[in-house]
């Protein structure tokens, strides 16, 4: 079993939406987290179609920003808990481990505004008890390690990301491969790198995925990279084929 998050900056472009079909064939995930899609539902749901998968659920961009979805393969493996405009929070039923929480994520991208991402992460840790596990862009780091280039990262926004991880007893899951995912300006002397994108996990989630792997995936059509939650952990030298580059992505 495995997850997708990626930011894909908007599902109109046709090479975007053929970069995600490559994605699915190479990499078979059970689910699929978008977000800034960019987009309304009826544009998601004809990609869910054309991938092949069993169910949606989309909340549409306000305007010209934002935008989320989820999408799973099989019907009857998600019952909707929560969802706002900037994340969907499901129960996963899993055969093998039983029940558990996945939240797909986008954190809010003005910084100013970035305490209501942390105040919705605290309220969601208090709505339910399963195993949890939030992934997406959550637009923060949490060290300055996690940045290179520009200038340097405010320190209260680093703070205050910990603090909400620890009152929400999460974990941040290891990422394996490049350990940026978002880049500004490649090339350039202005060239700028992030971890933006992550998962969250918690204790018990841990323990009933112990082996599970956060991939960075690398190659992408938008800014952000795509990850690969692998639930069953490989290593990194044994795992699916490389994902392929495509010209026509460029």
């Amino acid at each position: 079993m495995s997850v997708i998050s990626w930011n894909c900056r908007g599902l109109g472009n046709p090479r975007t939406v053929q970069f995600l079909k490559d994605l699915v064939i190479q990499k078979k995930p059970n689910f699929i987290f978008l977000c800034e899609t960019l987009c309304r539902k009826e544009v998601v749901e004809r990609i869910r179609v054309a991938i092949g998968f069993d169910g949606l659920f989309a909340v549409d961009a306000i305007g010209r920003s934002g935008g989320v979805a989820l999408l799973w393969r099989n019907n009857g493996d998600i019952n909707l808990l929560h969802f706002a405009h900037n994340y969907i929070d499901v129960e996963v039923t899993s055969f093998d481990q039983g029940v558990w929480q996945l939240t797909g994520f986008y954190g809010e991208p003005n910084r100013n505004a970035r305490v209501t991402t942390w105040d919705q992460l605290k309220t969601l840790a208090t709505a339910s008890s399963l195993p949890w596990c939030v992934i997406g862009d959550l637009n923060n780091i949490l060290s300055h390690e996690d940045k290179r280039g520009g200038v340097p990262y405010p320190n209260w926004l680093i703070e205050g990301f910990h603090k909400t991880i620890q009152e929400c007893e999460l974990s941040d899951l290891e990422l394996v491969g490049h350990q940026f995912t978002w880049e500004k300006s490649r090339g350039s002397d202005a060239w700028i790198e992030s971890r933006l994108d992550r998962a969250l996990v918690s204790k018990q989630w841990l323990v009933y995925f112990s082996s599970a792997q956060l991939l960075n995936l690398e190659l992408s059509s938008s800014e952000h990279s795509p990850l690969l939650l692998n639930l069953v952990g490989q290593s990194h030298l044994s795992r699916h084929k490389q994902f392929r580059f495509e010209n026509f992505w460029l």
